[in-house]
Formats: C-alpha cells, sequence, structure tokens
C-alpha cells in the first residue's frame, strides 16, 4: 500500500501494528469503524513473528515472544482466528546432582504419582510435595476471580479483593498482592531447587528479586500463573507467526488498511480528532482520526506525544536473553531420564533460588552472572510442524532458551561481546547435565554456521523499537485501579479524550495476550 493511496481522515489510526494493534483494529472494523494501521517495519506483528533464521534450514522459528498464556479463547473466536495451541506434558525438568548421582524434578501435567515421586526423590519425604500442591491450589484461586475481569472495564483494588471470599482465598491474596512473593516461597518451601523453580514465574522479562519492595515481581508472577485461569503456557500450532498471518488475514478480510514502512514522527491532539504525522519513502506526510491507538512503549509514546509523561523508572528495563537454535539431535542427560521427557517442557538450568538472587546482585553491579539462570524448552517435540518433513524425517529439533536476570544495561556498552559471554555461559550450564555436550547437537547451516541466534535487551531495541529492550514496554500493573476515579475506564486511557494505549504498557498489558488491544477497542466502541 501506498500513502499517496490513503484517506486523510479514518476513524481510528492505529500506531504500531504488533499483535495488539491488529486485534484492535479487527474488532473495529467488526463494530464498523474505518482503520488505518501505521507500521514502521516491512511487515507487522512486532514481536509475535516467526522467520527462518538460519540459511538453508527450513524451521521457522518464533524469535521472540514464544509461548502463549494469555491469549483468551474469547479473543480467538470473537475474531474467527484459526489459531491453536497445545499444552505440554511434562511441563518441566530441573536437574540436580545429590549424593554424587544426577537426577531430575520432573513435574508432570498428567501424572500425579509422576510427580509425586520426583520430589521424594529430591528431598526424600513428601513435605515439599504437600507444599507444593498446597501453593499451586491457592494460586488457583487468583486465576478463577482475577482473570475474567481482564476483557472487562477496570475495578477498584478492594471490589477485587472482595471476590476472595474463603479462608483459603482470603490467604492467597495476602500472600500473592499484599506481600513481596519472597516472604510465601520462604514459608512454603525448604528446597532451594524448588524454591528457585516457583519464583521464576517472578522473574520472567523483569529485572527483580524476591524481597523487591515494589512487588513488580508479584505483579509478573501473577500474570504467569493466571494465564487463562489454569496458568498453562502452551505451544503455539505454527509457532508465533501463526497468530499474526491470522491477524493480518482477518485485517483484509475487514479492510484494515495497513501501511508498513510508516515512521510515526510526531501525534498532535486536537478537538474531536487527532492529526499523526509520519514518514514514508523519504517523504512527511499526516493522517487524522477521530481515535488515535498507540502500540508502542509508553517511554517511545512520550517522545512523539506532548504532555505525555509516563513513570520514568531509569532501573524499570529490559532484562531477558533468548537464544534459538536448531539441534540435530536432542542431548542425551547423565540423569536417567530421557531427553524428550526432559525438553518437552520448561528444562531449568542453574535457577536455583539463591544463585537466582545471586545473579540478581551480580548484575546490579554490572557483571554478567557467573552462573545464568535460564530455561530451555523445545517447541517441535510438541508440534513439529514448524520443521520442513526433511528435517523432521532427520530427527532434528528446535530449541529455545530464556534467560533472567539479563537486563538491558548489560549489554549496552559492548553488546556483540557480553553476549557471547552469556552464550558461552550458558551452554556451559546446560553441559553440565548432559552426557552429549550441546555443542554436538547444534545443526549447522549451508555455510557451515552453528545454528544459534541470541537476542539481549539491545538487539530487541534496536530490531523491534522497544526501548530497553522491555518485553512488557514497562513494569506489570495490578489488574485492578487504586482509586474511585479510574473504576469503569479500560486501563488505556493516559489523560487525552481520544488518544489511548492499546500495546503492552496499557493496564493488564504485557505478555502475548491481545488484551489491550481488545480493552482498546472496546473502549472506542462503547465511547
Amino acid at each position: 500500500m501506498s500513502s499517496s493511496n490513503i484517506q486523510k481522515n479514518y476513524d481510528v489510526v492505529i500506531v504500531g501494528g504488533g499483535h495488539n494493534g491488529l486485534i484492535a483494529a479487527c474488532y473495529l472494523t467488526k463494530a464498523g469503524r474505518s482503520v488505518l494501521v501505521l507500521e514502521r517495519q516491512d511487515k507487522v506483528g512486532g514481536a509475535v513473528v516467526s522467520e527462518q533464521l538460519f540459511p538453508g534450514i527450513e524451521a521457522k522459528l518464533s524469535v521472540y515472544a514464544y509461548l502463549v498464556g494469555m491469549l483468551p479463547p474469547k479473543i480467538i473466536s470473537d475474531l474467527d482466528l484459526n489459531f491453536q495451541f497445545r499444552q505440554r506434558n511434562p511441563a518441566s525438568f530441573s536437574p540436580f546432582e545429590k549424593n554424587g548421582k544426577h537426577q531430575g524434578l520432573l513435574i508432570s501435567n498428567e501424572s500425579e504419582i509422576v510427580t509425586e515421586h520426583s520430589f521424594k526423590q529430591l528431598t526424600g519425604n513428601l513435605e515439599e510435595y504437600q507444599s507444593y500442591l498446597k501453593f499451586h491450589q491457592l494460586q488457583k484461586s487468583l486465576g478463577k476471580h482475577i482473570w475474567p475481569s481482564l476483557l472487562e472495564p477496570m475495578q477498584t483494588r478492594d471490589e477485587i479483593k472482595n471476590r476472595f471470599q474463603t479462608e483459603e482465598e482470603k490467604l492467597a491474596w495476602q500472600l500473592f498482592i499484599e506481600q513481596p512473593l519472597g516472604v510465601a516461597i520462604e514459608e512454603f518451601f525448604q528446597s532451594d531447587l524448588v524454591r528457585g523453580l516457583v519464583f521464576t514465574d517472578g522473574t520472567i522479562g523483569t529485572f527483580t528479586h524476591p524481597h523487591d519492595s515494589s512487588l513488580k515481581q508479584n505483579r509478573t508472577f501473577l500474570y504467569h500463573i493466571i494465564a487463562n485461569g489454569t496458568g498453562d503456557w502452551c505451544v503455539p500450532v505454527g509457532g508465533m507467526g501463526k497468530l499474526t498471518e491470522e491477524l493480518v488475514a482477518q485485517c483484509k478480510k475487514n479492510r484494515v488498511e495497513i501501511l508498513n514502512h510508516a515512521e510515526v514522527t510526531k501525534i498532535e491532539p486536537n478537538e474531536g480528532q487527532a492529526t499523526v504525522k509520519f514518514q514514508h519513502n523519504n517523504q512527511e506526510s499526516y493522517v487524522s482520526g477521530r481515535y488515535v491507538l498507540v502500540n508502542l512503549a509508553p517511554k517511545k509514546l512520550s517522545q512523539l506525544l506532548s504532555g505525555y509523561n509516563p513513570p520514568n523508572d531509569p532501573k524499570d528495563e529490559g532484562s531477558f536473553i533468548k537464544i534459538n537454535m536448531v539441534l540435530r539431535k536432542l542431548p542425551r542427560l547423565k540423569a536417567d531420564y530421557d531427553p524428550v521427557e526432559a525438553f518437552t517442557g520448561t528444562f531449568h538450568v542453574n535457577e536455583g533460588y539463591q544463585n537466582i538472587i545471586d545473579s540478581y546482585k551480580m548484575a546490579c553491579e554490572g557483571v554478567i552472572p557467573e552462573h545464568p539462570p535460564g530455561e530451555f524448552y523445545c517447541h517441535s517435540l510438541t508440534d513439529d510442524s514448524i520443521l520442513s518433513p526433511s528435517l523432521r524425517a532427520e530427527g532434528y529439533q528446535t530449541l529455545t532458551l530464556f534467560g533472567l536476570e539479563m537486563p538491558y544495561s548489560l549489554f549496552v556498552k559492548d553488546n556483540e561481546t557480553e553476549k557471547q559471554k552469556v552464550l558461552e555461559r550458558y551452554l556451559n550450564g546446560v553441559n553440565q547435565y548432559l552426557l552429549d555436550p550441546i555443542e554436538d547437537c547444534i545443526a549447522r547451516d549451508e555455510n557451515g554456521q552453528l545454528c544459534v541466534d541470541v537476542a539481549t535487551p539491545v538487539d530487541v531495541e534496536r530490531e523491534v523499537g522497544i526501548p530497553t529492550g522491555h518485553v512488557f514496554h514497562q513494569s506489570l500493573s495490578w489488574p485492578f485501579v487504586e482509586s474511585e476515579e479510574e473504576r469503569g475506564m479500560w486501563g488505556v486511557e493516559i489523560g487525552f479524550d481520544n488518544i489511548f494505549l492499546c500495546g503492552s504498557g496499557a493496564k493488564r498489558g504485557g505478555c502475548v495476550s491481545g488484551i489491550p488491544g481488545h480493552n482498546a477497542a472496546m473502549k472506542i466502541i462503547g465511547g
């Protein structure tokens, strides 16, 4: 599409063609609104994309986002998306060494007997397993009461709290909402391995520690454990790019107009409309909309919209490392487990509780953690459709690692040197549990290069345009508001009558959820 073909006025102009922007566009056009999406890159999808990363290796990898948990089935149904996801089983595997023997904590999604036996191997009794069951039951009450509210107008803290009526539910509220997550973890569990396993949900994509007084670890934990009301994080069939493909198809069907290579330079609110200025093919242009939805990080929006001043916490930075690999074969383990069983779910490496804390402290001092915590998983064991038939026949697999306590500030001075150092430490970390060194299992592309791609927050900032590479755009918010004035809002409002957020930086944003896109559309449709 050319800028010369667009109209000068639309009902809604959407800045940013990530999945939330596309979801908002679909809802709005289905409601009869005219919509233009402006996207600075040559394709839409943002961080929700799949690509063939390695020359000659026909594997479509989820480059950035990789699992689905927060995308409500209602959105899939409302927009008629042909998008499916599958549960992983087992859920996770945490290797450990005890009395000179390599073993593993295997948590099954199907067999309580398997999980119970594995806990007993780790601790020698069932007390830790019983605590784990109780803790998990408390988590369920959060999903039960909070998940259904995410596609509704905002409610106050007290209104949400009042949904928690039983003694067990009230305890869950106290443990997970009112006090640092580390208090509950240390009260319930004695095993350092189990403590770390539980805490990982509080530090995925967030630079924090168990006793952070800001409670951002609690908010991160909350969004991970309420996923679809159950806490299940599933494999997207066809990869994350399949979601974007489906949204683009629906946009075409509903006559959403999309302009790529459109770099927005300014948003000017006017009475009854707003003007969006942008560059396209090195030419200045503009378009007006009755409403403007912004699918950008709040920090980025503040550079485009005069008078908008979001919170500016210098400590709120992207924190992760993403490593995508293609393997010729899965490595054998030193523990007596089938590698298929170990790598289907989340394979935890160096994620003991104390090591996560130590890694946080090292990163605070500007030092790459000595034993960086991270988690591997193999998409293709649950969904091999992302591999070509020939790769499937030869036994190839994909392998993804998401690393914790890896803030933007560690990489900003010398990104290439530091990420190679991190890669080496992660490979060493997993090798301590393998009979076959991981390097011997990694495939080589047609140029003879190892099929390994490393992305840091600096890379994501450059490639996706998210300041400091923050995967949630900014620290996640509570799924409720503190004031009566905000009650009934949709969590997308920023103080302007016709300009709203529709991305992860909105309240109840973050993760691949589509929730901010839905809620921004409802703000307009209902208004």
